[in-house]
């Protein structure tokens, strides 16, 4: 296929990427003709993925507000993505004009993307880097010149943990950006759920495995180990629309597939 003006070189556009996929879903652009045909293909199977991609970015904005009200002030969002209106700096931002936010992402265009929109933005940067790689991501000059680890830091991961598997080991990438934050910090995750799936949704996450993206649903019960040392705040791990909604509207269902949990390091 023709590539995009907007396509950095080493984007392959023969080959669906999570990132793109779910910028579709969310109603972004930058994606491409083989990401659009793979979430066709999910959506025949699945078609709430949408609805939940939506939960996802309602929960992030609310986790973001309520980190912002305890007075954290500087945010690391991992596994990024591509952003879309509403994205973490715009709902930090909205708060304290001098809100720290750093995004990390490994595909090329949501780094690209990324940059774009930040480029005038003297309070919020992108890192181009695979959020299983604590050390890396911690040790980034980009990151340190923003987030100052030694105060509470808002460590998110929103929507990307299901794409580590078990043997590489979650739950240990999770304790150690906890262990290099300061007391106060807090996590933000959310996470596609095992509970209440069914042969369809068992039929999506198989095209995902064809596509060579391991997705790996996980009970409320596992999302809680992931979280380790970390203190849930209430009301714990529940249904992405029933984290602390914030009109009876965002409510929603509470057969979403999607988890949804803020916890923090004592």
């Amino acid at each position: 296929m023709e590539r995009p003006t907007w396509a950095p070189e080493d984007v392959n556009v023969e080959r669906p990427s999570v990132a793109r996929v779910y910028d579709y879903f969310l109603g972004g652009s930058h994606n491409f003709a083989v990401d659009r045909e793979f979430a066709d293909e999910v959506l025949r199977a699945m078609p709430d993925v949408p609805t939940v991609a939506q939960e996802n970015r309602a929960f992030l904005r609310r986790a973001v507000r309520y980190l912002c009200g305890l007075g954290i002030r500087q945010f690391v969002d991992l596994g990024s993505g591509i952003p879309t209106v509403g994205n973490v700096h715009e709902v930090a931002q909205s708060l304290d004009p001098g809100a720290e936010v750093v995004y990390v992402d490994m595909d090329p265009v949501a780094y690209a993307h990324s940059r774009a929109i930040l480029a005038d933005n003297p309070h919020a940067t992108v890192i181009r880097a695979d959020l299983r790689q604590p050390a890396e991501v911690l040790a980034d000059p980009q990151l340190r010149a923003h987030i100052d680890v030694d105060q509470p830091v808002g460590l998110l991961l929103v929507a990307v943990l299901h794409f580590v598997p078990d043997d590489e080991r979650p739950a240990d990438i999770v304790a150690a950006y906890g262990s290099a934050v300061a007391p106060g910090s807090h996590i933000v995750v959310s996470h596609m759920s095992a509970e209440g799936m069914d042969d369809a949704k068992d039929e999506a996450l198989n095209l995902y495995q064809r596509s060579s993206t391991t997705v790996i649903p996980r009970t409320a019960q596992d999302v809680t180990r992931l979280l380790g040392d970390f203190s849930l705040v209430e009301p714990g791990v529940v249904r992405l629309p029933q984290w602390r909604p914030e009109s009876p509207d965002e409510a929603g269902s509470t057969e979403i597939p999607g988890l949804a949990v803020v916890a923090r390091r004592d």
